[in-house]
């Protein structure tokens, strides 16, 4: 059963559901060993023929647990990398998010930063869930810094399956108390 197609707009980014074509893309960025290394994941090993029909049914069945986005440039839609809040638990209102900027032109120019920014104002605004998390690997030091700027904030180290991450989150009372810190006027002098 598929949900009513969303996109979502920030500064730099806009989120979108993801579409067919950004099949080739997704095929390149999987198969990277670099992007693999970065995403803790192994990097994808089968052919583009036996990948693309197992893409066409991860985008045409929603789960009730995970929500994919595709991350397009607001200037070009141009197709620079994918989002999701995943794990999705209702009853404890808390969910896992990822992102992936996968080319490499938009790297360290805020796009990733964006991108999370425009999901959790989605996240915070339009479901019920109270809490994000994510995983980082303990070394990416960029990807700290960029989930910083998003008000998340490192809560303990995690090991799983042998490499270290750095578990950090994001309650909603500080994401409100940012948005506030945000829309606050500026007085004069200050």
């Amino acid at each position: 059963m598929a949900s009513k197609r969303m996109s979502l707009l920030g500064d730099k980014t806009v989120l979108r559901e993801k579409r067919l074509s950004d099949a080739a893309n997704d095929y390149e960025w999987r198969a990277d060993e670099e992007l693999a290394r970065l995403d803790a994941a192994r990097p994808l090993r089968v052919g583009y023929k036996e990948f693309l029909p197992l893409y066409q049914e991860e985008i045409q069945y929603d789960a009730p647990w995970s929500r994919r986005f595709a991350i397009d440039t607001v200037a070009d839609q141009r197709h620079i990398g994918n989002c999701m809040y995943y794990d999705i638990n209702f009853t404890a209102g808390a969910a896992e998010l990822g992102i992936l900027i996968g080319d490499r032109e938009y790297w360290s120019r805020g796009y990733g930063t964006d991108a999370v920014d425009t999901l959790l104002r989605h996240i915070f605004t339009e479901t019920p869930l109270n809490k994000v998390y994510l995983h980082t690997l303990e070394w990416n030091h960029r990807a700290k810094r960029s989930f910083e700027k998003s008000g998340f904030h490192a809560v303990k180290p995690v090991t799983r399956a042998g490499l270290h991450f750095i578990y950090m989150e994001l309650p909603k009372a500080a994401w409100d108390e940012r948005q506030g810190e945000r829309q606050a006027p500026v007085s004069p002098g200050g």
